[in-house]
């Protein structure tokens, strides 16, 4: 067995004989052999072609063909190390008789356009949405910030998929403590295979089973440009379009883009009305069965004898009523979103229309219980964010349970364990409910305004009348 045989079996042999591995032998520089080898997967065969003939016509030349960047590196030839360029997209040109390894970057990966993000829309601002390519999202983040002080520092997770990922930070604007902290569970990621954001997610967060995220997951590049000049660390991969944020506080996920795009008493309205909706969503369903079972005295009397006549027909307790109301909420909502489009928006108009009226007209529920569902659901999809809102529609479950058990009573025992949890929760060991808790009275303020980028200063100028050619004002008698 020659050489050439030899070195293309020992890479077949490598890369476990894959029927996408492109291994053969060419022609070379007088009379020598060449062996090429790719992915065709992820290489376009047309345009390595293209490159070799270019190659090929210049070989004869008095200047070194790859010092005209026809070829990228020129190194020894080491298994270990085509294995890894090929992996990563790159051509191999192998020369045998002399030992040299050449290697062609030439990838054919597909792109995808840079949309908004369907799970982000906003109003106003940009439009633009990360995809799955780091370079491509660095150039987003790039061209919105013009310094260097913007800082990408790229490590590999997963010891078997070598994925590509960065974690971006402002230097002089970011605290050391926090810096330090993403860097030291960066290093101790200890990940076989890397599939999925939400792997690095259960890595860098501070307590993997508390129900409140501690990163901010966004896809917008204007977002990750706002928290990057506040000072938190945004970490990107090679494969999602999701940034991770951090450290964040529970009201981070409340804010978005248009709060700051619009007016500045337009955009601190609505950061109320979202906050208002996290009361709504969580206590209104536990307050509604608290009033049914153990506190009817706090309604009116015109009102209070007209819920005991539509509650009067359900024959079961109002905390069986809402868990079927919930639950039916629920599968409409997944059933929504695993659909096509089309087909999901006539599964949420049968669902909300068709199977609610059914389901009053047959006695299952009362319309009161109907409007509270609603009005509940409506509320927690307020919420910006995706992961706060999933844990918010999962919050209002115990504290219905607590509210059926114990009425008024069993929600404050809820209240008063929910604000221990976030009150002991950190980011990145930062406090997650700041700036409540630590108080700070001059950030508190952020939390439900939207105070104006530059202060507003009030110009007066007194009028004076037009003056003469004596200098006199023309009023003057």
């Amino acid at each position: 067995m020659d050489k050439v045989e030899y070195m293309m079996k020992s890479l077949q042999k490598a890369f476990y004989h894959s029927s996408d591995l492109t291994v053969r032998q060419i022609d070379w520089h007088e009379g020598d052999t060449a062996i090429l080898c790719f992915y065709a997967s992820l290489v376009d065969a047309k345009e390595v072609q293209k490159i070799l003939d270019t190659i090929y016509a210049r070989l004869d030349t008095e200047k070194p063909f790859w010092s005209e960047t026809l070829l990228t590196t020129l190194e020894n030839f080491a298994l270990p190390q085509a294995i890894e360029r090929v992996c990563q997209g790159e051509t191999l040109v192998i020369l045998p008789d002399t030992g040299k390894m050449l290697t062609l970057a030439i990838t054919n990966e597909v792109r995808r356009n840079l949309e908004e993000p369907n799970n982000e829309h906003i109003l106003r601002g940009s439009h633009e949405g990360l995809v799955e390519r780091a370079d491509t999202n660095l150039t987003l983040i790039r061209k919105r910030v013009n310094n260097p002080a913007l800082v990408v520092k790229s490590f590999t997770i997963g010891q078997q998929t070598n994925t590509k990922a960065y974690y971006l930070y402002m230097d002089g604007v970011i605290q050391p403590e926090t810096l330090q902290e993403m860097e030291k569970r960066i290093a101790d990621i200890k990940i076989d295979y890397f599939y999925s954001i939400g792997q690095l997610s259960d890595v860098l967060e501070d307590s993997v089973l508390s129900p409140f995220p501690q990163l901010l997951n966004t896809e917008h590049p204007d977002r990750v440009v706002a928290h990057l000049v506040e000072g938190k660390v945004v970490v990107m991969t090679n494969i999602s379009p999701s940034a991770l944020i951090g450290p964040v506080t529970f009201f981070s996920f409340y804010q978005t883009p248009d709060d700051y795009n619009s007016r500045v008493m337009v955009g601190s309205f609505y950061k109320i009305v979202r906050l208002l909706s996290f009361v709504t969503a969580v206590f209104l369903p536990a307050f509604y069965i608290a009033v049914i079972s153990f506190h009817f005295e706090v309604l009116p009397l015109e009102l209070s004898n007209q819920v005991k006549n539509d509650v009067n027909d359900i024959p079961y307790r109002p905390l069986i009523e809402a868990l079927i109301l919930e639950i039916i909420m629920e599968l409409i909502r997944e059933s929504s979103i695993r659909l096509p489009q089309s087909v999901g928006q006539t599964i949420g108009i049968v669902g909300g229309l068709v199977i609610g009226d059914a389901i009053v007209s047959a006695g299952l529920v009362s319309n009161l219980m109907v409007i509270v569902v609603a009005l509940t659901a409506i509320s927690s999809y307020v919420v910006p964010s995706v992961e706060l809102n999933s844990t918010i529609r999962m919050l209002r479950f115990p504290f219905m349970l607590l509210a059926s058990l114990f009425g008024f009573l069993g929600i404050v025992v809820g209240v008063v364990i929910l604000l221990i949890h976030l009150i002991s929760l950190t980011s990145l060991k930062q406090p997650y409910f700041s700036p409540i808790v630590p108080f700070q009275p001059r950030a508190v303020y952020k939390i439900f305004l939207r105070w104006p980028f530059i202060r507003p200063t009030v110009q007066v100028t007194s009028f004076q009348p037009p003056k003469d050619e004596k200098g006199k004002n023309e009023d003057t008698p």
